[in-house]
């Protein structure tokens, strides 16, 4: 079973016609990030909780419309205030191998992950389409690799990325982000001997995710992951 956030290619990815572009901050639209995640551990299979996008929500987290979900703020609440329950964290059954993740119940009808993180372990480059999200580190230290540019939601397979756009930051316990839609990054465990674990949120509950690779500057997209992939 895969993740929403795992980095392996499964059957069913969506086939994206091939073009190229050089992107930088301005020129684009912006990324998601995504979670990763199933439902009990995963044997090799890391999820990866990421970025995204929620409609009826503008960047800021305040609400769009009439739309009763919660904000990015809330999900940044969510995420802290469960990584603070002790007992829950380490109720989470942990892997040497691979990450292992349960399905929590998020706020306001959003998708919410509990995910374990052994030693050098990752996501991979992904998005999380048109939600937003927030994840929180549990125990351990993670450290995020994003992109400050919006990516084109469809249409092409390769993009050429402009220097400037990369962003890194390191996410000990107790420390946490929000993103909004289409936000592209990938989370890592740094560590070569310390377990992490984090909690993870995304409302709408995730659409999609897109999967990337990366060799240098050029970013390609893979695959594209739906909800029966993951859950």
């Amino acid at each position: 079973m895969s993740s929403p956030s795992s980095a392996v290619p499964t059957a069913g990815s969506t086939a994206v016609p091939s073009s190229a572009s050089v992107l930088s901050p301005a020129s684009v639209p912006a990324p998601a990030a995504a979670p990763q995640g199933a439902a009990s551990p995963a044997p090799g299979t890391p999820p990866g909780p990421l970025a995204g996008g929620a409609s009826g929500h503008s960047q800021d987290g305040s609400r769009a419309g009439s739309s009763s979900g919660p904000t990015m703020t809330e999900l940044l609440d969510f995420v802290r205030r469960t990584a603070e329950d002790a007992a829950l964290v380490a109720s989470l059954p942990l892997d040497p191998e691979g990450r292992t993740w349960v399905r929590l119940d998020g706020p306001g009808g959003s998708e919410a992950w509990l995910i374990g993180w052994p030693p050098g372990t990752g996501t991979g480059w992904h998005d999380h389409a048109d939600s937003i999200g927030a994840f929180t580190t549990a125990s351990g230290t993670l450290k995020e690799h994003s992109l400050a540019v919006r990516l084109p939601t469809d249409g092409w397979k390769t993009l050429e990325l402009n220097d400037g756009v990369d962003r890194s930051r390191e996410l000990a316990t107790g420390q946490g982000r929000a993103f909004g839609h289409h936000h592209v990054h990938e989370v890592l465990n740094e560590s070569d001997s310390v377990h992490a674990v984090s909690v993870h949120a995304y409302y709408p509950p995730l659409p999609r995710i897109r999967r990337f690779s990366r060799t240098g500057a050029v970013l390609r997209l893979e695959q594209t992951e739906l909800p029966e992939d993951w859950q």
